[in-house]
């Protein structure tokens, strides 16, 4: 089960409550690529895109919902709090474009173009301040036990839905509870909102609200095809395709070489790790009796040396603040473009291939102790759909 932290402002945070959605958008931009092969919208338009609809495809039914809300002082909000807790009602998000027939819009006053219904969990009046709970570090004892997700999304900013650990969520909904003294609102059929004067959630004496707004599927795969076809990078689409189908017996073969016969268990994207811009790609918890932690670093060429030096990274971060909170395995999976095994201009591809496995080799024994074999697998196309298979080396 992962969490999720979405980001609200004093106008949405109400209408979220009222019609029980979460949801993320960016600026006055129109998805016209969904299910469709081809848009109007430049590269960096569409990623940015396709980045938010990777950050909604993670979300999986039951997983918990915290809401932060930002400061704003005209509202006599001092500063940000996080208040919660609920829970997703469906796998993944819907698109609701942004057009003048989006749902609730004109009281948004913003789009919001990725929704997910929520459901109350265990809902608190009070939310916690963001010094209570990433900057009061009494009780800290080591500098992993920091709420280390948040602080990094605090200091990169522009993320709307933001996922915390297992252990960072534990922490951040123990200091909810507490600040309420376990006193969770019972709002059995009257309808939820918030009371920007008292900032605290509140039931109210009428009837829940209905959603009643479009509920359009999202489909990336067409358009990652086309990308693919044409010779053009795709990782935002590649991560938005992994993180909705991996688990799911959508696409047999990726469940396959990634999971084996283990199960789900936490799935985040785009996993900061570190203070700079390092970030990895896609990062699961899965497994039965034992947990195992995999690092995907994701590349839509040809796989290189230099890839390692990455994966490296991870492996270091995740060693140091990720093992202790969340004691596991370590299992690093490198994903690339299948290589033609043809002999090509510039020398041949065997002593090519050669230098690569040697590369993964290497990296193997400085970190036998420290995780598992690097897991290698390359994707192409097969009957319209990505193919994927572990390569051996």
């Amino acid at each position: 089960m992962t969490t999720h932290v979405f980001i609200v402002d004093s106008t949405t945070f109400r209408y979220h409550l009222e019609y029980l959605f979460a949801g993320t958008g960016a600026k006055t931009y129109k998805i016209d690529f969904n299910n469709k092969s081809k848009t109007k919208l430049s590269g960096k338009t569409e990623n940015l895109l396709v980045a938010m609809i990777a950050d909604a495809n993670r979300i999986r039914k039951g997983d918990l919902i915290i809401f932060y809300l930002q400061r704003n002082p005209k509202h006599k909000i001092q500063e940000g709090k996080f208040y919660g807790i609920f829970k997703a009602k469906d796998d993944g998000a819907f698109l609701d474009n942004n057009d003048r027939s989006q749902y609730l819009k004109s009281k948004l006053t913003k789009s919001l173009t990725f929704r997910t219904l929520i459901e109350p969990h265990k809902v608190y009046p009070a939310g916690v301040t963001e010094w209570e709970s990433l900057d009061e570090i009494k009780l800290i004892q080591r500098p992993y036990q920091m709420l280390w997700s948040l602080i990094y999304r605090k200091l990169k900013a522009n993320r709307g839905n933001t996922m915390i650990t297992a252990y960072e969520s534990k922490i951040l909904c123990k200091l909810i509870r507490n600040k309420n003294h376990s006193n969770n609102i019972c709002c059995n059929n009257k309808l939820l909102s918030f009371d920007l004067e008292k900032q605290s959630i509140i039931c109210v004496d009428e009837s829940p609200k209905s959603y009643s707004g479009r509920t359009e599927d999202i489909k990336i795969l067409p358009r990652l095809l086309q990308k693919f076809k044409e010779g053009k990078s795709f990782e935002p689409h590649l991560q938005a395709y992994i993180v909705k189908n991996i688990g799911k017996k959508v696409n047999s073969k990726l469940d396959k070489c990634i999971l084996g016969k283990g199960v789900i268990k936490w799935t985040g994207n785009e996993v900061s790790c570190g203070v700079g811009m390092q970030r990895i790609d896609v990062l699961l918890s899965a497994g039965k009796s034992q947990q195992t932690v995999i690092p995907i670093e994701l590349k839509t060429r040809n796989a290189n040396e230099q890839d390692i030096a990455q994966i490296q990274r991870y492996i270091d971060w995740v060693e140091q603040y990720y093992i202790p909170n969340c004691p596991s395995r370590i299992q690093p999976v490198l994903i690339c473009r299948k290589i033609a095994r043809k002999t090509r201009k510039g020398g041949s591809l065997s002593s090519r291939h050669k230098k690569l496995t040697d590369t993964f080799r290497d990296f193997n024994q400085i970190n036998k102790h420290r995780c598992r074999r690097l897991k290698y697998l390359e994707f192409c196309i097969e009957n319209e759909n990505l193919a994927f298979n572990e390569e051996s080396y």
